[in-house]
């Protein structure tokens, strides 16, 4: 099973803009992050892809991965 598109959340005119990896057109546009956050975790999950969360300016500040990652955190306790 192959891999989908990262998921980006980002800032848009009318609020927040999910937005697969390279795609022009956002999925879906909310009025808040958090609300934006849930419908791109949502995606990611199903397609076993990241999320990358923007900030205001654009950066990226936090993500999360659901696929298959090579380097899962190690529990040393």
């Amino acid at each position: 099973m192959t891999k989908g598109k990262n998921q980006h959340v980002v800032p848009h005119p009318d609020g927040w803009a999910v937005k697969g990896a390279s795609n022009s057109k956002a999925t879906k546009i909310t009025s808040n992050q958090a609300e934006a956050i849930k419908i791109a975790e949502g995606i990611a999950r199903n397609q076993k892809s990241d999320t990358k969360i923007h900030g205001q300016n654009g950066q990226i500040r936090a993500g999360n991965s659901y696929g298959n990652d090579p380097y899962l955190p190690v529990d040393k306790k």
